[in-house]
């Protein structure tokens, strides 16, 4: 299939987005010790990630923990059927580029969530019969992988296929109910054609010890790599609770799919509590990881608790204000990192010495002013900068108090005459923005300061 013009543009640009991630997120050995969640975790080479929600990017607090701390982002909701194909063959990309555009711009690898899944479809795919759903299913997947060609370290091609209990059959979907069994082979081998390059992994729940669930994904994949069908990885979602806990088998369990010739990743991690019960079992789970070889990242469901699907069981490693939890403290040390416990505004944090905050300050049918605001923290600021992703169609016009630097649609912006701060002092830049038919806000990175 002809990969998109706005893919082969991105693809084109990539190597600059990796050269700006590099001089403006300071994930290099230099600007960061293994003193974040993302450098610890890269020091024992893994990758430790965040399902990310886009219309959360434009909160300071936010964006600036995301970027301090992970260095791989999941879409949430962004890349599943009903938002990227909400009526046949028409594609809308916009909330899913949004979540890419800004992980890549920070050098953050990307998790493809999800191609095929029963939930979250669009009501046109349940009335399609076998032959349109065949043809609508590889559609999909050829789209939406096509769009993201090159910038996708791995995706969930099938999701949740299984039956819960102790049957260990397939779930009723539409793709099981009227394709049979060969669909998730069928999806797998059109994802690898899709994109060569990219880790194509199956993710489930409750398969995180063994069980009738586990043991029957464990013998899909063991069929599938004995007749070379691609798959690279099994994702374990590990939701857990008081009533679902860390299995007493979780590493060995891990270990076993690992042995078959796969990655293993955790891809939607949380674990309900607070306090040290909480910090032990997050570190059971780190310590399983780090135990496997293949077993490649951690990705947590989220950043914060307040914005958790689970929010009432605070199961995150940020509570609702971003400030470090224990579980946070016990994750850092389970991966051999070292840090100060505390969130975005904790005194003495060098991480966080400045916030950015975004105002739209006029509005007019072809374009408007946006101001970022920068405030100093608890000590005085001699530099700053900030990120602002401008969201496509829009372009720039002019900006004023600041100097700006561009890859692609992302424009780092450092100060022109204001960059020292007393404590607590604030200051502004300012720019125009031509709509081009598109009224969406920019999105603004945390501000980094010395």
């Amino acid at each position: 299939m002809t990969m998109p013009l706005r893919c082969l543009a991105r693809t084109a640009a990539a190597g600059l987005v990796a050269v700006a991630a590099l001089a403006t997120a300071g994930h290099t050995a230099e600007a960061e010790a293994a003193d974040t969640l993302g450098s610890a975790a890269a020091g024992q080479g893994r990758y430790f990630g965040a399902a990310v929600a886009a219309n959360h990017l434009g909160e300071a607090d936010y964006a600036a923990t995301l970027d301090r701390e992970f260095t791989s982002a999941t879409p949430e909701n962004e890349m599943k059927w009903d938002a990227t194909e909400p009526s046949r063959g028409t594609f809308t990309f916009a909330a899913a580029d949004r979540v890419v555009d800004h992980a890549r711009s920070r050098g953050m690898d990307v998790r493809g969530h999800t191609l095929v899944w029963h939930s979250q479809l669009p009501s046109w795919v349940g009335t399609l019969g076998a032959a349109d759903l065949r043809t609508a299913m590889n559609a999909h997947i050829n789209g939406l992988m096509g769009h993201y060609k090159g910038e996708i370290h791995s995706w969930d091609v099938v999701n949740e296929a299984f039956q819960d209990g102790g049957s260990g059959a397939r779930r009723s979907s539409p793709f099981q109910d009227r394709l049979g069994d060969g669909f998730i082979e069928e999806a797998f081998r059109t994802a690898r054609a899709a994109d060569p390059a990219a880790k194509l992994c199956y993710n489930d729940y409750n398969t995180d010890g063994v069980n009738a669930k586990s043991n029957a994904v464990y013998a899909m994949v063991k069929d599938f790599k004995s007749r070379g069908v691609p798959i690279d990885c099994v994702g374990f979602q590990s939701h857990f609770n008081s009533a679902s806990p860390v299995p007493a088998d979780y590493r060995q369990n891990l270990q076993r799919f690992a042995d078959l010739g796969v990655d293993v990743q955790i891809t939607e991690l949380d674990i309900e509590g607070s306090g040290s019960a909480q910090a032990a079992n997050y570190t059971k789970v780190v310590d399983a990881c780090l135990a496997v070889d293949r077993c490649t990242g951690i990705t947590v469901w989220g950043v914060t608790d307040k914005y958790s699907w689970r929010s009432g069981g605070t199961p995150l490693l940020f509570d609702g204000d971003y400030r470090k939890k224990p579980a946070y403290d016990a994750v850092l040390t389970a991966l051999g990192g070292s840090g100060d416990p505390g969130g975005p505004g904790d005194p003495g944090d060098p991480t966080v010495s400045c916030t950015a905050a975004y105002t739209r300050t006029a509005d007019w049918s072809s374009g408007y002013n946006g101001q970022v605001t920068i405030t100093a923290g608890d000590t005085p600021i001699s530099s700053w900068s900030a990120t602002v992703t401008v969201p496509s169609p829009q372009s720039v016009s002019s900006l004023w108090n600041g100097t700006p630097a561009w890859t692609g649609n992302v424009m780092t912006v450092r100060p022109s005459w204001n960059g020292t701060l007393a404590a607590g002092a604030s200051t502004s830049f300012g720019f125009t923005v031509a709509k081009n038919g598109s009224g969406a806000a920019p999105t603004v990175g945390g501000c980094t300061a010395s």
